[in-house]
């Protein structure tokens, strides 16, 4: 698990969570490592200090979590992937949040739905979800309603969003190997604004867009030559980045963003841009922390 640290998939019964774990495998067997799929059969919290459940009950709810496993397997068995990675499955009684933030530690990538039954254990998959993007050591792949199987969808671009700091270059970095693994270009988006193009006059407009190209420039700089079966089309844009990366995610099969925006603060667990993307995009959504 050290030399090839496995992709971890969280499942609780939803069908949000199914479609991740099927997302989850063929990212597996695109970086040729192990699917670990894991379920929370925990009790909820607010039941007072000192409670325990018999064994008889205990066991219902280990049966209850090997049912949700097996139907992920059957799902990852039967997407038709070419290469189906190993698989291995868990039931913790632990409770789900805590524990895949601590398993991000040994992990390559958290995968995870958008919105679960009101499980993982009678908690809902959305806040799961939002915690682990605001603090996974690892990057977290947040699984919208998209299939995750799709041929069409396939052959579009990976979208990874560029703020011209420290910020996105681990976002980048990401969005150019997951382009390279599976055959595609990679669309970097620059917005940088907070209002629209039409708000400033067009003298300035012109003169800033110009200076942003060149930010969007160097942000890409040395990635052609690493990457170079991965075309490359850049777009700067007078606009929100939330409003502009939306728009533009309705063509990429996948969208990238660094966890922190320009503007951020660092005692901000999750930049304005990346959370509210979590919450509107309708394809797969990858948040990745800075380093």
């Amino acid at each position: 698990m050290v030399g090839n640290p496995p992709i971890l998939a969280a499942v609780d019964g939803s069908t949000s969570s199914y479609q991740a774990v099927a997302w989850a495998a063929v990212e597996a067997a695109l970086h040729h490592s192990p699917l670990h799929i894991l379920t929370s059969v925990a009790i909820p919290t607010g039941f007072g200090p000192g409670m325990s459940l018999a064994e008889a009950d205990l066991e219902r709810l280990r049966s209850d979590g090997d049912r949700i496993l097996a139907e992920a397997t059957r799902v990852v068995r039967t997407a038709g992937l070419g290469a189906e990675p190993t698989i291995t499955t868990e039931v913790t009684f632990e409770s789900i949040t805590p524990t895949l933030i601590e398993r991000s530690k040994h992990t390559r990538m958290l995968v995870v739905g958008s919105r679960g039954m009101g499980a993982f254990r009678r908690g809902l998959l959305g806040s799961v979800s939002t915690a682990t993007s605001q603090h996974a050591l690892c990057p977290v792949a947040v699984i919208h309603g998209t299939p995750a199987v799709d041929a069409a969808s396939a052959t579009r671009p990976v979208l990874v969003g560029v703020d011209g700091t420290d910020n996105s270059v681990p976002a980048i970095e990401l969005a150019f190997e997951e382009a390279s693994l599976r055959g595609v270009g990679v669309v970097a988006l620059h917005a940088w604004s907070d209002v629209t193009g039409l708000d400033l006059p067009i003298g300035d407009w012109a003169d800033l867009h110009r200076q942003e190209q060149v930010v969007l420039a160097e942000s890409l700089a040395g990635y052609n030559a690493k990457y170079p079966d991965v075309p490359v089309h850049r777009i700067v844009v007078v606009d929100r980045p939330v409003r502009s990366l939306l728009e533009e995610s309705a063509n990429a099969q996948l969208v990238v963003v660094g966890s922190h925006g320009r503007g951020g603060f660092a005692s901000m667990v999750l930049g304005s841009t990346s959370n509210a993307l979590l919450h509107s995009a309708e394809i797969p959504m990858i948040v990745v922390r800075s380093k």
